[in-house]
């Protein structure tokens, strides 16, 4: 893993590994976790934390798998994991709880039959059986996921936020969903954003924002950012 210099800064002794958009592919999430575990293991640190940025569900093959994994506790040993909710976990859930035609159209055709299937449940069967079929404690574990994480100079979120905003004021769907204006702002948001939710070919640094959506799910590689002191690296698999 090369380091170059990073846009913000960690407090000395800490070192985040933060994972983008997983979308069930649970396979590629084994394989980096397994990295992060061999670089812990080569290069020891005072304090270490594992942030997924959501999206776990929807379009790849495994999302069941996906959220058994990370609901079950820190997947490595000893590392505080924090694990953020995406938009897809919010349609899912949203499908789920109010039984709307809309809001369950809206799941379906943004991944939410791949989901299902991992679940080994029929889309064609009746919307109201769904959430009795799905494990009860991967619902539970979705409800709780928190919206943001701030460490040092970063704030850890799925989607950005709203330029002009104070942090404090942020609207939850803007943290969960926007792109625009936020992805070409050149604001200094007071940190630096890490964040997924749009798909790119490459891990993406601005001067305000570091983009680790690299689409596993299409084809491209699943990405961790590794942030140190003021340095930063990237583990794909």
């Amino acid at each position: 893993m090369r380091f170059t210099e990073a846009p913000a800064d960690l407090p000395p002794g800490l070192r985040i590994y933060a994972v983008g958009d997983v979308h069930g592919c649970a396979t590629r999430l084994r394989d980096l976790h397994s990295q992060i575990a061999a670089d812990l293991a080569a290069r020891p640190i005072a304090q270490a934390r594992l942030i997924h940025l959501g999206d776990y569900i929807d379009r790849g093959p495994d999302s069941a798998e996906v959220i058994g994994l990370l609901a079950a506790g820190p997947p490595i040993r000893n590392l505080g994991t924090i694990n953020l909710t995406g938009n897809h976990e919010q349609m899912m859930l949203t499908a789920l709880a109010t039984q709307d035609a809309d809001d369950i159209d809206l799941w379906l055709a943004n991944g939410g039959v791949d989901s299902l299937e991992s679940w080994n449940i029929s889309p064609d069967s009746p919307p109201d059986n769904w959430p009795n079929t799905i494990a009860r404690g991967h619902l539970a574990w979705m409800r709780e996921l928190p919206l943001t994480h701030q460490e040092g100079g970063y704030l850890f979120v799925h989607a950005g936020i709203r330029p002009g905003v104070a942090l404090a004021a942020q609207d939850r769907h803007d943290l969960l969903w926007i792109r625009e204006p936020f992805l070409t702002s050149d604001n200094d948001f007071g940190v630096v954003v890490i964040h997924g939710h749009t798909p790119v070919p490459a891990p993406l640094m601005r001067l305000n924002r570091v983009d680790v959506d690299t689409g596993a799910y299409l084809g491209g590689e699943l990405t961790c950012a590794v942030l140190e002191a003021d340095r930063i690296g990237f583990l794909q698999a």
